[in-house]
C-alpha cells in the first residue's frame, strides 16, 4: 500500500522541483499533501498554507531552505512521520539530528530519483 507523503514548500510553479516533486508523486499512486506559502492547486492537490498537527504521513519531503525550517522543527517531531527527505539544498545536520533523536529517520537524497529509480518505497 503507498503511503501518504507531505511535501513542505508546495508551489504552483511548475519550473519548481516540489511542483515536480507532487506530480510525480501522484504518477507513482501516493497520496499527496501539499504546504506552501501560497494556497493553490498541484494536479488537483490543494496547497495548504497552515500547518496540520493531526495530520497522518508516512514521509515528508522538504523543499525550503534551512533558514525556513526552523519554523517546522516542533511540527515535524510531533507529527512523527516515518522519515524526513532532505532534498539537495535543504540539507540541515541540526534539524536531522533532532528528528533523529525523535526516532524519525532522515534522508539526504532527491525525491526525483527516488521515484524514477523505484527506490521511494524502499
Amino acid at each position: 500500500m503507498k503511503k501518504r507523503t507531505l511535501v513542505i514548500g508546495a508551489s504552483e510553479n511548475p519550473a519548481r522541483y516540489a511542483y515536480k516533486a507532487i506530480r510525480a508523486l501522484l504518477q507513482k499512486g501516493h497520496e499527496v499533501v501539499a504546504l506552501g506559502k501560497q494556497k493553490g492547486k498541484v494536479e488537483g492537490v490543494e496547497i495548504q498554507t497552515e500547518v496540520l498537527s493531526s495530520l497522518d504521513v508516512d514521509t515528508v519531503t522538504l523543499y525550503i531552505n534551512p533558514q525556513h525550517q526552523k519554523h517546522y522543527t516542533a511540527f515535524l517531531i510531533e507529527l512523527n512521520p516515518s522519515r524526513v527527505i532532505f532534498n539537495p539544498g535543504t540539507e540541515n545536520p541540526d534539524l536531522q539530528h533532532r528528528l533523529e533523536d525523535s526516532g524519525i529517520e532522515t534522508l539526504n537524497a532527491c525525491t526525483l530519483v527516488l521515484l524514477a529509480t523505484d527506490q521511494y518505497e524502499s
